[in-house]
């Protein structure tokens, strides 16, 4: 049902981007063209209101509604689900109208743009984690009701743009945690530790702090730090006893670390892995056979014959001597 949902969608979109082509008399008035364009917007017919208000800017730009119609302009893209257009609306009205009573208005929009800017239609129909999406626009959204309620406190959209901040912030935080996790899992405990540091640095009173304490107790541990280890255990114990890392008071790690990491992810922090090594085998000879198994299947089939027979030793040269220029020869 929910893909049915999502076609039924995109057809009525598309169809809609094909028809919206309307057309405004050029013989209305000032008055005329503001007030059918505030009945499109109690009709919700947002296409047809941002035609009649683009048309009458444009018309009447010094006229007694011009201001008034780029405000309501705003509010139709942001209705419209034109993020980016909404933003830019209140981007010029802020910069033409530095002083006009509204002008929070504005703020608050741009704010509501980018807040819902990745809360589509797919997030209305499709189980979607918003921690684990691309945090940018919250970002934008969380600094422009920062601007509002700084330099408007007492705005009436203050309030609201207060409750949406404490939300984004905790997302932020929430994204932080889930990237810090993902460096664990990959055993780059330098860049989990650093996120879990940042977390617990910047986005204090929110649910992630603990989390970020426990990050960086693992991280430390498997960095062999001890100290820092027990001093961010002693704060999460202290502050978060309830935490699922603790399980009748003692720290158990997320991630399971493996018996050894070879020289390539502790060099690269985990971003370039290898399998396991058997206990018998070095991890640099394993790499010496890999780079020749895979240069040998590389090989045409009418030359392996030839290199295995070098293999099996006489006067000829080795595969070593082969995959190594001859330097250790």
């Amino acid at each position: 049902m929910q893909v049915k949902h999502l076609l039924l969608i995109a057809i009525l979109g598309l169809t809609a981007a094909c028809s919206s082509k309307e057309t405004v008399n050029e013989n209305l008035g000032e008055t005329e063209l503001y007030q059918q364009a505030q009945q499109d917007l109690d009709n919700k017919s947002y296409t047809s209101a941002i035609t009649k208000l683009k048309a009458l800017e444009s018309r009447y730009p010094f006229g007694r509604f011009a201001e008034q119609a780029q405000l309501e302009l705003i509010y139709a893209y942001y209705r419209n689900a034109e993020p980016e257009a909404a933003r830019s609306s209140a981007e010029r009205f802020i910069r033409l109208h530095p002083q006009h009573p509204n002008v929070d208005y504005a703020y608050y929009l741009k704010g509501l743009a980018s807040f819902d800017q990745d809360r589509g239609l797919l997030a209305r129909f499709l189980p979607l984690d918003m921690t684990k999406r691309d945090p940018g626009a919250a970002r934008d959204s969380f600094n422009e009701f920062a601007q509002l309620t700084n330099r408007y406190p007492n705005s009436r959209y203050a309030p609201d743009a207060k409750a949406r901040m404490i939300y984004l912030r905790n997302l932020l935080a929430a994204n932080e945690v889930h990237v810090a996790h993902y460096y664990l899992k990959r055993e780059a405990y330098v860049a989990a530790a650093n996120r879990g540091r940042y977390v617990v640095e910047n986005f204090q009173q929110t649910p992630a702090v603990g989390d970020g304490l426990a990050i960086m107790t693992e991280s430390y541990q498997r960095l062999g730090l001890t100290d820092l280890a027990d001093t961010s255990l002693r704060t999460l114990k202290l502050n978060y006893p309830d935490h699922p890392s603790l399980v009748d008071g003692e720290f158990v790690p997320r991630e399971k670390e493996s018996d050894t990491r070879s020289w390539l992810s502790k060099a690269t922090l985990g971003l370039i892995e290898s399998e396991v090594p058997p206990p018998d085998t070095t991890q640099a000879s394993r790499d010496v056979i890999r780079q020749y198994q895979n240069a040998e299947q590389d090989l045409p089939a009418e030359i392996r014959p030839t290199l295995r027979d070098l293999e099996q030793g006489g006067s000829k040269r080795s595969w070593w001597s082969y995959l190594t220029f001859g330097l250790f020869d």
